[in-house]
């Protein structure tokens, strides 16, 4: 398994904002909150100051992890894209069969996935199965709850 992380542009900026907030706020944030937790005395049995140690481990932990997402990060070429099949950084928009429904998804990297916001991973059941596939096909995917057909409507 590789380590590559695949992003959308917009995907990569958002991340890539998330760090500076971090580094640059966040950070300063928790160390005034250490600061001022140490000025209380005795820190041995100080809840403050354990509570923003703490968060300083944490905040530390998801920095390392942002800048780490970074550095291994591929940004798909969203102009260089095809949109004859189903691709990572294609949008797709399809018939649910059973139900009557038209659903619109982007696939993305399990990075971005984000199904609150229809953003499913290559890796999902439903995204593994969608791609590859062309506008027109018709497309059965088991899930958790059984099977659901999908139409293929569009690929943008």
């Amino acid at each position: 398994m590789t380590d590559e992380v695949l992003l959308t542009k917009d995907g990569y900026n958002k991340i890539e904002a998330e760090l500076e907030q971090l580094i640059t706020i966040k950070r300063k944030d928790v160390a005034e909150r250490i600061k001022e937790a140490i000025s209380f005395g005795d820190i041995s049995e100080n809840s403050e100051y354990d509570s923003a140690k703490t968060e300083q481990a944490e905040l530390e932990e998801k920095i390392a992890k942002l800048e780490s997402t970074l550095r291994k990060a591929t940004i798909i070429d969203e102009d260089g894209l095809s949109y004859d099949q189903v691709n990572i950084g294609t949008k797709v928009k399809l018939k649910d069969l059973e139900y009557d429904e038209i659903i619109d998804y982007s696939i993305v990297g399990s990075t971005e996935a984000d199904p609150y916001e229809f953003k499913i991973s290559n890796e999902s059941p439903v995204g593994r199965n969608l791609i590859g596939k062309q506008k027109g096909d018709i497309v059965e995917i088991q899930v958790p709850d059984g099977t659901i057909k999908f139409e293929i409507l569009e690929i943008y």
